[in-house]
């Protein structure tokens, strides 16, 4: 990995519903990220990277695994992942890296559950409520390490400008009368899902308190607070997830004016006549899930919410830049492996439509991946084969010289470290994604399989009827081929191969017990 006989550490950052075509070096001609334009520059840049779920929590416990969300559990939002399952940061600890996460963890559920049996370290309210209230929940100073293995944490819980957490207490030290607007806040769930955000400091913004943490881990490497011990250090920004309020200067940077509408947006009319989709558009406009799914909008919002995004995601490339600037004036970028990610994507106006959710769209589920190694000696490659976030976890371990007896078991991404040598090199054949949602009336379960020319997605609740994409020929996504004669017998092989895939990668537990 390095000339060093000293094991590399990890840099991983990851954003919030950042598609992989809102960064300059995914040719977005209207964003200015320099520094994560540098970083492609300097690692490669993956063009075919998908989510195994498009949605928080499963996503991100996939990342955690290496496993689809049927086998780990997080089918969706609102869930706790189970703390028994091996995951990436605990072979981590086990094998001689101190682990940390600064920022959005989500591996357990943000808001009240549906019992009061069930206590979330990660639950918005519990985390700015009085002292002798939080004593009841395992937060603030009842919150338990190690965390799904990492050893050293602080959580922001949230989304924008409505977040608690450590970041709540950090808030408290900076300036006490910001802290409590911030507390009143998360009192209120709603506001969780405006698409916009009071105005808040750039000095009290979470991806402000992300980096200056992140920064302070980082000295604490160099003043050999762990030792010589390597780190895995899970960096996570909140942003550019709404509610959106980023800094006033760069909301000067992007006028409203100047945003232009996505070629695919009037497509939202002939959705009306999609056999599914209809299902949730264009009706009960008040009812909550729209306030996170699939929701219509129009040219005036879309504009505003997209100057705002971009601005945004600007302010995280700063970040970026100062967390990077100083992993080098530590001495550590020679020995640091940075991964840069998002979560998942969001709808940003294709077809009319915000947010995420159960639909077929490339806006969710395509994301950024951009991977910087020590010893790269070519710089600036593009690599364009499929690769999945449940091949995070086995390419990583096995990057790291990790032995495939110590990974965890049961997982079921693919090693993706040949790439580095040729990126060429074909791994996989196709992405097979997951889609479950939970939330009424919007329970639904879609499955995705996405190969070079096409992409299929089929419906639980709607038999006999699917989406069928040429993603060679319509990137838009706007003829659905599904009914198309010309295309039934390819829509019989992709059925059949995406049957293999669901078979293939099905959950075996619970383990047989018994008999050999």
């Amino acid at each position: 990995m390095t000339s060093s006989n000293q094991k590399p550490n990890v840099l991983f950052i990851i954003c919030d519903a950042l598609r992989a075509d809102y960064l300059g070096c995914y040719g977005n001609p209207d964003i200015q990220t320099p520094n994560i334009d540098r970083l492609a520059k300097q690692g490669m840049r993956f063009v075919n990277y998908y989510a195994a779920n498009p949605i928080c929590m499963p996503n991100r416990a996939s990342l955690l695994t290496g496993q689809y969300p049927n086998t780990h559990g997080v089918r969706s939002n609102g869930m706790i992942m189970d703390e028994m399952i091996p995951t990436l940061v605990k072979t981590l600890a086990k094998r001689g890296w101190h682990t940390a996460a600064i920022g959005k963890i989500h591996h357990q559920f943000w808001m009240g559950s549906t019992s009061r049996k069930y206590k979330s370290a990660e639950d918005i309210a519990s985390w700015v409520m009085k002292p002798e209230q939080q004593k009841l929940y395992p937060v603030a100073e009842n919150f338990p390490l190690p965390y799904y293995g990492y050893e050293e944490v602080e959580v922001v819980s949230g989304n924008g400008c409505i977040c608690s957490g450590h970041y709540t207490k950090w808030l408290e030290k900076k300036n006490s009368e910001v802290s409590q607007e911030i507390i009143t806040r998360c009192y209120d769930f709603r506001q969780l899902f405006d698409l916009f955000c009071a105005p808040i400091a750039e000095e009290y913004n979470s991806s402000t308190y992300i980096t200056e943490r992140t920064i302070a881990f980082l000295d604490r490497v160099a003043n050999k607070k762990y030792g010589d011990k390597p780190f895995y250090l899970h960096c996570s920004f909140n942003d550019p997830h709404y509610p959106i309020y980023p800094p006033d200067r760069l909301q000067e940077r992007y006028k409203t004016k100047d945003m232009h509408l996505p070629e695919n947006f009037n497509d939202k009319n002939n959705l009306k006549s999609h056999k599914y989709l209809s299902n949730f558009l264009y009706t009960n406009p008040d009812a909550f899930f729209k306030k996170a799914f699939l929701k219509e909008t129009h040219e005036e919002e879309l504009k505003k919410l997209k100057a705002l995004t971009l601005a945004s995601i600007a302010y995280v490339d700063e970040c970026v830049g100062k967390i990077l600037k100083h992993l080098e004036d530590v001495g550590q970028a020679d020995n640091t492996i940075v991964i840069f990610t998002s979560d998942h994507g969001d709808l940003m106006g294709d077809h009319g439509l915000l947010f995420k959710g159960p639909c077929p769209y490339d806006g969710i589920m395509k994301i950024p991946l951009i991977w910087r190694n020590p010893d790269m000696i070519n710089s600036g490659i593009v690599c364009d084969s499929f690769i999945s976030s449940v091949d995070y976890t086995p390419t990583l371990l096995t990057l790291l010289g990790v032995k495939p007896k110590f990974h965890p078991p049961n997982m079921q991404g693919f090693d993706m470290t040949p790439l580095f040598q040729n990126p060429n090199k074909e791994i996989r054949e196709h992405c097979y994604i997951e889609a479950d949602e939970e939330m009424n009336p919007m329970v639904s379960r879609l499955r995705h399989l996405i190969t070079k020319q096409f992409k299929l997605t089929v419906y639980e609740e709607m038999p006999g009827f699917g989406d069928l994409y040429d993603r060679l020929n319509d990137p838009l996504e706007l003829t659905n081929l599904w009914e198309h004669p010309n295309y039934q017998k390819i829509r019989v092989e992709l059925v059949e191969k995406l049957l293999f895939e669901v078979l293939k990668n099905q959950s075996r537990f619970p383990r047989r017990i018994a008999g050999s």
